[in-house]
């Protein structure tokens, strides 16, 4: 269902900015098994579980792909606000929802320089979100891309616009490129434990849901992080049909630099092979179809003493449920003898 609230600057609608969405991202690509989208500007939407290294991935892999003559713009769609902070050294910017807000109380526009900003090449900026309780972050998340339209999203000239959207929050908004075809493709951030592959599940499922609905995003492949050499997020990759496009090592040194906000997707780093490599793996990965997982296939990934996957369920009965109350009471109901 489309939002048909008319305040888009030129007199639109959100149908119609839904409508222009869909135009840059309609080929559809995601059943190719080989071969690069033909659009210009590729639209990739990142996905993964809160904490899982979505926003230290993004910034070093959209500073090297800048390195590699690319022009890139970074979009943290996460009300945390978080994925600019290590590109930028800590530093938070301030985002577009907080900046619409002041300005429009100072009856002012916003422009341009007001929430992109730049650094190694890449321009990032924040969408941000709501205050705790004060609001939806899905809504947010709607604003944000309205507000960009009027900004001139879609003249402007980038081979990659890389969105950060936090995985486990399913509501509508966080869906976005997903349920629009905002995107041509979406890439996965997980490691080797169940809740962020749990997540990770969910957007593949997602994806394929859109599909049978004539959607034409699909998966181009997951990035494991933090990977300890067990094995679980490769499995899983394997068992929902998606190529591995990088793992990134559980590291002592990666932890401390990510700490410090320290870049080392670049040459200078000795981790900067690493994300090259990503860098041209997200560039010509195709967007497929993936094959999610039910619950017992997702736990079936782990070794089941770790999981409880073989425990059998027991179903409760009434006398459980009435605990004390469980004693036998006279039935009031009236028993008539055979004559």
């Amino acid at each position: 269902m489309s939002l048909d609230i008319p305040n888009l600057k030129d007199g639109g609608t959100i149908k119609d900015f839904d409508k222009r969405l869909r135009d840059e991202a309609n080929e559809d690509l995601a059943d190719i098994i080989h071969g690069t989208p033909t659009s210009k500007t590729q639209i990739i939407a990142i996905y993964g579980k809160g904490g899982i290294g979505k926003s230290f991935t993004l910034a070093n892999l959209s500073h090297m792909m800048a390195e590699q003559g690319k022009r890139v713009l970074l979009i943290g769609c996460d009300p945390k606000s978080d994925t600019t902070s290590l590109l930028f050294g800590g530093k938070a910017c301030p985002t577009i929802i907080e900046t619409s807000s002041k300005k429009k109380l100072a009856g002012e526009e916003v422009k341009i320089g007001d929430v992109c900003f730049k650094r190694g090449g890449v321009f990032a900026m924040e969408l941000g979100g709501p205050e705790v309780g004060r609001g939806c972050g899905g809504r947010g998340i709607i604003h944000g891309f309205e507000l960009l339209e009027k900004l001139g999203f879609h003249d402007w000239d980038f081979d990659y616009v890389l969105l950060d959207f936090l995985g486990d929050v399913v509501c509508g908004g966080f869906g976005l490129p997903i349920a629009r075809d905002m995107a041509q493709k979406v890439i996965l951030v997980a490691s080797n434990d169940l809740q962020s592959l749990y997540v990770a599940n969910n957007v593949c499922s997602a994806v394929e849901y859109f599909r049978k609905l004539g959607g034409n995003v699909g998966v181009a492949g997951l990035v494991i992080n933090k990977d300890d050499g067990t094995g679980e997020a490769a499995a899983f990759a394997e068992a929902v049909k998606i190529p591995v496009l990088a793992s990134i090592p559980q590291d002592d040194d990666l932890r401390k630099k990510s700490a410090n906000y320290q870049i080392v997707g670049t040459s200078a780093s000795k981790w900067g092979s690493l994300f090259a490599q990503l860098g041209d793996a997200v560039g010509i990965a195709p967007p497929v179809r993936p094959a999610p997982l039910d619950q017992d296939g997702l736990l079936n990934l782990f070794d089941a003493s770790e999981t409880g996957a073989d425990y059998v369920l027991v179903p409760a009965t009434d006398l459980d449920m009435r605990g004390k109350n469980a004693a036998p009471k006279e039935s009031l109901e009236v028993v008539y003898e055979d004559v």
